[in-house]
């Protein structure tokens, strides 16, 4: 009949349940579902995670196939639903919320029903016939939620990161393209939101993009820390129901799969409570974060006004800015990367808590803490495209008006004390404040400088300033 689904009986320690017939998730992923409808964004929306499941449990089938666990027929099947789960054709199945109980085992269950159901499609049977290939007896043979889901989580992070770095240095060309651009036009520095020495707008871009660089390489550096896992301790690290052998041999197959080079961790009970490794992750992308943030306030400030406002630079108008005052355009880019280093800063805490929660030989609150750092790194690599194309690649310089700032400013008779001397110097500050001049009006009414020496001075100050930003 129109409208009716078609439903499927399964069975776990609770007892019967109805299961979509087309669903490739079983009954353990089913009471996740109605257990938590917390923030309705299921894992399968965080693709590395999903690639990273998919890529552990073909390890693990590799594993148990090399060991004598798994026999051919059924291992090439679950091998082969392992490869479609990695490769995202299965995302919309993964449908346990990000925020659950259960350190992860629903997340687990979820991947080993999907992969169960793939691989007995792919041989011809229909979904639920796990007398031929079942979820937990051949899928997750070998393994437990407490190796297999803090391994997968480390999976993730590196790809994640590895992407992160990449679109961090996509930033930072953007930002020393500018600096490049903007190295001989000569503006004032500031300390303490007053006048300070002069500089070029080059230098102040360059200071931002090397900011940026240094953390690029600390992600960089930062990758290798999760090398060390704990696949193959399954229960609390103490290796029960594996196979002689195990650990070296599925270690083996999933740095093959990942490209990346793993080692097994010293002591895995030690290794299935600690989560140092992600406490120190949330920590540098806080930082990057911090960094952004700071870059993009200094730009609200530096383009503020336009006509009432510092006004020294132009962002690119990106949309209008009010439904109220015409012609107004707000500097909506920095605005949302400043949003997303709260958003960030905040997750770091959840991560904080989280790991500093756990008791005992588990840490029930890894979900979270996937969650937290997949959404903040997330966040950052979508934000630095965003800042490099729609604000930074496009910003200008009021050359003309920053310019008569530096000759306005008193501060520039710092650059010209050398010449005249402290105490010329000093009454030439005086001057300038009393008279409401500007500094090239003083020196000529006080007889310190011709015009031709101060342009002298001027020039060569700009070339000192102008340096190679790089």
């Amino acid at each position: 009949m129109r409208g009716v689904k078609s439903m499927r009986i399964e069975h776990d320690l609770l007892g019967d349940k109805e299961v979509p017939t087309s669903a490739y998730w079983g009954i353990h992923t089913a009471r996740a579902i109605e257990n938590f409808p917390i923030s309705l964004v299921p894992i399968g929306h965080y693709r590395s995670q999903v690639m990273a499941l998919g890529q552990v449990k073909e390890a693990a089938a590799l594993a148990n196939f090399e060991l004598g666990v798994l026999e051919r027929e059924i291992f090439l099947p679950i091998q082969k639903a392992c490869q479609d789960v990695a490769a995202g054709v299965l995302d919309d199945s993964f449908v346990v919320d990000a925020i659950q109980g259960g350190a992860g085992t629903s997340t687990n269950m979820n991947a080993n029903e999907v992969i169960a159901n793939r691989a007995l499609e792919i041989i011809g049977k229909e979904k639920g016939d796990y007398e031929s290939i079942h979820p937990l007896n051949h899928v997750n043979a070998s393994q437990s939620t407490n190796d297999v889901y803090p391994t997968a989580i480390k999976v993730a992070l590196i790809h994640e990161l590895e992407t992160l770095v990449s679109e961090m240095g996509y930033l930072c060309q953007a930002l020393e393209a500018k600096a490049l651009e903007f190295k001989r036009v000569i503006k004032m520095g500031r300390t303490q939101m007053q006048d300070a020495v002069p500089m070029t707008l080059g230098q102040e871009f360059a200071a931002w993009a090397l900011m940026l660089r240094e953390d690029q390489q600390r992600v960089a550096d930062f990758i290798p820390l999760l090398s060390e896992i704990n696949l193959g301790g399954t229960a609390i690290g103490t290796r029960i129901n594996t196979p002689n052998g195990y650990s070296e041999v599925v270690l083996k197959h999933l740095s093959a799969i990942v490209g990346h080079k793993f080692t097994t961790s010293v002591n895995m009970i030690e290794a299935t409570q600690d989560t140092g490794v992600f406490i120190t992750a949330s920590s540098i992308v806080k930082r990057i974060a911090t960094k952004m943030s700071k870059i993009a306030n200094d730009l609200r400030l530096l383009s503020s006004g336009p006509r009432a406002g510092l006004g020294e630079i132009n962002l690119p108008p990106r949309q209008a800015g009010s439904s109220i005052m015409p012609g107004k355009v707000n500097p909506v880019i920095p605005e949302v990367i400043n949003q997303i280093a709260y958003s960030v800063i905040g997750n770091d805490l959840t991560v904080t808590m989280a790991s500093e929660s756990g008791q005992l030989e588990l840490n029930a609150f890894e979900p979270i803490i996937s969650r937290s750092l997949m959404m903040n790194i997330a966040y950052l690599r979508r934000g630095c495209r965003v800042f490099a194309d729609y604000c930074i690649s496009g910003i200008t310089a009021n050359e003309e008006f920053l310019r008569s700032t530096v000759e306005n400013s008193i501060g520039l008779v710092t650059a010209l004390s050398p010449v005249l001397g402290y105490e010329k110097a000093t009454n030439l500050a005086k001057y300038a404040q009393k008279n409401n001049c500007t500094i090239r009006e003083a020196v000529l009414s006080l007889g310190y400088l011709t015009d031709a020496e101060f342009e002298g001075i001027l020039g060569n100050l700009e070339l000192l300033t102008g340096q190679d930003p790089s």
